[in-house]
């Protein structure tokens, strides 16, 4: 009886003991072995991985890429303006042990370098960078988290701006800017339409200059045009050169009248010649000797 329960107990020390001594790496995972406290060159890749008792002791690190969202930062841009950027990095690690020795938790010191990364990055562009040149902000902020990633064993895979919030004012601002280059484009296209058709005109008036029979063509068109339509207007072509043969035979107006006054000879009220030197003279609208407007001839 004794020998059986010596038995059971040495297998359940096995047990124990085997359980203690055997892991199970994981595809995606690598396996950092501490031997009393001190790292083991040798990773321990998927699979089964045997540990001395009660000396070894198994960290397993993920290989995969992992998505990590950076919470919006508010900052103000080289140009003044009060912006709100969140962004998104991608990082995996590609050296275990150094991911597992160099830095307590890599994941938490990649997110404290994206922040800080994405408020410099706020600081040093433009507003107008921010929202149209996206790709070398995401490069110049990729650049800056990679830069103390290696050193933990960490590889920045990419970085991705996600949104950019603006203030209410700037966004009516920007509104009202790009209504007005709108409003300036169609203005530069309705002049450039209407040079281009002058040049027309004017090719047209020197063909028509050199065949008078074309400007029929074209009166006679207008009025097809406007046959077409089913209204009540009455077209009357009326040619131009009716109107400049009508004026010029019309006769001139004799510009001479019968009476004709004669310099140094005035006429009374009943047409009688009278010289001028015996004109008498006039004060204030009566004869000279009149002076007192109550005077009556």
């Amino acid at each position: 009886m004794v020998i059986v329960y010596v038995l059971l107990a040495a297998l359940a020390v096995g047990l124990i003991g085997s359980a203690i001594c055997v892991r199970v790496v994981q595809q995606f995972e690598r396996g950092v072995v501490f031997r009393f406290g001190r790292v083991r060159p040798v990773v321990r890749g998927p699979g089964i991985a045997l540990l001395m008792p009660f000396a070894d002791r198994l960290q397993k690190v993920n290989m995969q890429i992992i998505t990590m969202p950076v919470p919006a930062q508010d900052g103000i841009t080289r140009d003044n303006v009060t912006v709100r950027v969140d962004a998104v990095v991608y990082f995996s690690v590609i050296d275990p042990v150094r991911a597992a020795v160099d830095v307590q938790d890599y994941v938490s010191a990649i997110g404290q370098v994206a922040q800080t990364s994405l408020r410099s990055i706020i600081g040093k562009s433009d507003l107008d960078d921010l929202l149209s040149n996206r790709e070398r902000l995401n490069q110049g902020m990729e650049l800056m988290i990679d830069s103390p990633a290696l050193d933990w064993g960490v590889h920045i895979e990419r970085v991705e701006i996600k949104d950019v919030a603006l203030p209410e004012t700037m966004k009516r601002s920007m509104s009202r800017q790009a209504e007005a280059e709108r409003e300036r484009r169609a203005r530069i296209i309705t002049a450039d339409g209407e040079l281009q058709a002058s040049e027309k005109l004017g090719q047209a008036a020197e063909v028509m200059t050199e065949h008078p029979a074309a400007l029929q063509l074209r009166l006679l068109q207008t009025v097809v045009e406007v046959a077409a339509e089913k209204n009540s207007t009455l077209v009357l072509p009326f040619p131009v050169e009716l109107l400049r043969f009508l004026e010029r035979s019309t006769p001139p107006e004799s510009s001479t009248p019968a009476d004709v006054h004669k310099p140094g000879i005035a006429r009374n009220g009943s047409g009688s010649p009278s010289s001028a030197g015996s004109a008498q003279p006039q004060w204030g609208g009566l004869p000279a000797g009149c002076a007192d407007p109550a005077w009556q001839p």
